[in-house]
């Protein structure tokens, strides 16, 4: 037995350290028998295993580059794609040193926050928010003020009485966190209408905003919006985006990247270099040669399809087989479900839930203040078709017997 004191020796950050309420609910998925509506996790089904072999040739052709060590910010072949493929949604081809290739998107964000905020500055999020980023975040030091969702996002309209409410309570608001398109774990996408007055009270305030799309390119039915990014047509430079290969291609890869002011940019590749020196370039390489041979492109529209039938099957289910006080709307992309059941305790139904053979993710996992209680998340992309139904039989026999 160790006679090491660790808790008079671990910093403050470790002390205060929670682990993962996703996380901490998976051993429970593995249960034998058990359909995990639970992790968001994509379909491996559809991973383009034989693409990617056939894209691991560039070791072959550049193996003396790719398998030294990379520039900080990125490999730069990659950059220029995506700068090349993004500019329809950016606006405009980012340049270079507005990009940095990060080891995924939580890398991003823990970039991010050790540049702008101190241990107990702030950030506003919203009402719920995926998890991840309130761990990112909290390892930095940050508080949160929590703003509401709806169907349409973020509740715009409240921001400037909580800011200015915030401010007075001594809160050093430093930036907005908001995750646009298909929300995890809400499915909701902010309008363009709130997404150009979302711009305009960050200006107001001198905020700046953290715009998270990583299900952006996974829409179902309607009409892609503008990024915020793309919005600011006056080059302020206080948006920040970013965006991953995790959902549109495979999380092995741990690819994703950060885009905002050449500046800003710079203080996070001097971090970065103090943490992993770069990512992977042999991931960054395969990817690029994926994309560069035209896979992604071709990839995108079937496993969109695939997913939205997905959907519409969990859907189905729903309306089939839950209680008819659940309230849920029907994402139109993304991975999931947002299903509140009025008067029940989603702790003690993901319990019931795994006596039935069924697993989702508990609704106060997604608020800072551990609200939400009685609303969960689903998954609809990794199950397989046929648990869909099944799962979703399982899900409202447990409500129903708690």
């Amino acid at each position: 037995m160790s006679s090491v004191n660790w808790n008079a020796r671990f910093s403050d950050i470790a002390l205060n350290v929670k682990p993962s309420p996703i996380r901490a609910l998976i051993k429970y998925t593995k249960t034998p028998g058990v359909i995990s509506f639970a992790g968001g996790n994509p379909d491996p089904a559809v991973f383009p295993v034989s693409e990617f072999a056939e894209a691991s040739a560039i070791l072959t052709r550049e193996g003396r580059d790719v398998l030294q060590y990379g520039s900080t910010d990125g490999y730069g072949p990659l950059k220029d794609y995506i700068a090349k493929w993004m500019a329809p949604r950016m606006g405009r081809e980012t340049k270079p040193d507005e990009m940095i290739i990060t080891t995924g998107s939580q890398e991003g964000m823990d970039l991010l926050t050790s540049v702008l905020v101190n241990n107990g500055d702030t950030i506003i999020v919203e009402g719920p928010t995926y998890p991840g980023a309130l761990h990112a975040m909290r390892n930095r030091g940050a508080r949160f003020l929590s703003v509401p969702c709806d169907k349409d996002g973020l509740c715009v309209d409240m921001l400037p009485s909580i800011i200015e409410q915030g401010r007075k309570d001594g809160h050093n608001i430093k930036l907005i966190y908001t995750i646009v398109n298909f929300q995890n774990p809400s499915g909701a996408t902010l309008s363009e209408e709130r997404r150009a007055k979302l711009l305009e009270i960050a200006e107001k305030y001198d905020l700046i905003i953290f715009e998270d799309d990583p299900y952006g390119h996974l829409r179902y039915n309607g009409e892609h919006l503008p990024t915020i990014f793309s919005m600011d047509k006056k080059n302020t430079g206080r948006v920040v985006y970013a965006c991953s290969f995790s959902k549109i291609l495979a999380p092995g890869t741990r690819v994703a990247w950060i885009v905002g002011e050449a500046e800003l940019m710079q203080k996070l590749i001097m971090i970065k270099q103090g943490t992993n020196l770069c990512t992977s370039v042999v991931a960054q390489a395969l990817v690029y040669e994926y994309c560069r041979l035209g896979y992604l492109d071709s990839f995108l529209p079937k496993i969109v399809a695939h997913y939205s039938k997905k959907r519409d099957a969990m859907g189905a289910g729903f309306k089939k087989y839950l209680p008819s006080n659940a309230c849920y709307q029907t994402p139109e992309g993304g991975f999931f479900f947002w299903i509140q059941v009025p008067g029940i305790d989603s702790k003690a139904l993901f319990m019931k839930a795994i006596e039935h053979g069924v697993a989702f993710v508990t609704g106060p996992s997604f608020y800072v203040d551990e609200s939400g209680i009685d609303f969960i998340r689903t998954c609809f992309t990794f199950a397989q078709p046929e648990e869909l139904e099944e799962g979703a039989k399982r899900l409202g026999a447990a409500i129903k017997a708690l």
